[in-house]
């Protein structure tokens, strides 16, 4: 089976696993939140892994580089949303801080990424 470009891209895969831990967490969010919180977080999670791997696609520099700026706007978004649930008693403070640990290391990923685009 051929292997696409992105999924080779160490920062897709630490997207892409965090996309999952998303979901496990926001899995014992409070059922009125289906449509609340918990689908924001997952959509923006989503977000992160479908815009690196959709700019990984893109021929340009600059589109390519546009795209990853979005990844990076939906990780904060994510962070956003996680720092919301914490202050809702939804995910403990042990949570939170290990959601930042994935999340400075994926936001310094998406940074050197995008840096390597611009270079070029």
């Amino acid at each position: 089976m051929y292997t696409y470009g992105f999924e080779k891209l160490e920062v897709w895969q630490l997207a892409r696993r965090l996309v999952k831990d998303i979901y496990v967490t926001t899995h014992s969010f409070p059922e009125s939140e289906r449509y609340g919180l918990t689908n924001q977080l997952r959509r923006a999670s989503v977000s992160i892994s479908s815009n690196i791997a959709e700019g990984n696609s893109r021929s340009s520099s600059k589109d390519r580089a546009r795209f990853i700026e979005i990844s990076y706007s939906s990780l904060t978004e994510v962070l956003n949303q996680l720092i919301l649930a914490n202050d809702l008693s939804f995910i403990a403070e042990q949570e939170i801080l290990d959601y930042r640990r994935k999340i400075d290391e994926l936001a310094n990923k998406i940074n050197s990424f995008h840096k390597s685009i611009v270079a070029i």
